[in-house]
């Protein structure tokens, strides 16, 4: 499928989505956050994708949504149905069964934000900044800071929320938005090596880990252990199982199939 406001290349078993606004921040177009949905739909119904990376052209992640396109509507569920289109992507993130690692360069504000919150991993680059900055223009980060209480605490949450405030990369590492901080020329590689890494794991281990992770996550302790153990019983009983154990016992590389 062609896009014009996203790019999709594939590395071996690494598919990569960028951004492609640049000379508009990247921001969250209708047609770009429906393009973004149709992408990461495609790479994750792709079995011979096991990580995927999304990052942003032009040294930015995203500057949220795009205010151009506020003034096209006038009703309560016009601006409903403008918003859920562009929110939809957390949504489709959370779902994913491939793990997801959001590369953060230059500025993720507003949605920006939102994508490294509702990615199951970041890399940022040291100078990069990250806020909830809609509460700077009479609006608020009402979508974006649902997968952002998910990642960090409550009161981190609403200084961001609130305040409109920008915060550095080593602030996002100590607060668990991001995972690795980087030198901004290596924002990509360092993505990519983490995407690499997940990718030479047996995907059917990785995806029912990944889906048993988050469904314990909001679980109380017993059903959540229940979960964990369902889980590891089906992962039990793969192919990908009997050749892992058996590569390893033969110190060899394993060779999975993802059955």
């Amino acid at each position: 499928m062609t896009y014009d406001t996203i790019e999709i290349t594939r590395d071996d078993h690494v598919a990569t989505i960028a951004l492609d606004r640049a000379e508009n921040f990247n921001t969250f177009s209708t047609a770009l956050s429906r393009e973004l949905i149709e992408a990461l739909e495609s790479v994750d119904g792709d079995d011979e994708v096991r990580a995927v990376v999304v990052e942003g052209n032009g040294g930015v992640l995203s500057a949220g949504i795009d205010l151009n396109e506020h003034d096209d509507f006038e009703t309560h569920r016009e601006y409903f149905d403008w918003v859920e289109e562009m929110e939809r992507p957390f949504r489709v993130l959370t779902d994913m069964r491939t793990p997801v690692i959001v590369g953060v360069e230059g500025h993720a504000a507003a949605n920006g934000l939102g994508l490294v919150a509702a990615a199951d991993l970041a890399v940022a680059a040291s100078d990069a900044q990250m806020g909830m900055t809609a509460v700077n223009v009479g609006l608020f980060c009402t979508g974006p800071g649902v997968p952002l209480i998910r990642t960090v605490t409550e009161k981190q949450a609403l200084e961001l929320l609130l305040t409109g405030e920008l915060i550095g990369a080593e602030t996002a590492k100590d607060w668990g938005l991001v995972n690795r901080v980087v030198d901004p020329d290596d924002v990509h590689e360092e993505s990519m090596a983490l995407a690499e890494s997940i990718a030479s794991k047996s995907p059917v281990a990785v995806q029912k880990g990944k889906e048993a992770f988050y469904e314990a996550a909001d679980l109380e302790f017993d059903k959540a252990m229940d979960v964990a153990n369902e889980a590891f019983a089906t992962i039990c009983r793969t192919e990908d199982a009997a050749e892992g154990i058996e590569a390893f016992l033969e110190d060899r590389e394993p060779e999975y199939t993802g059955r």
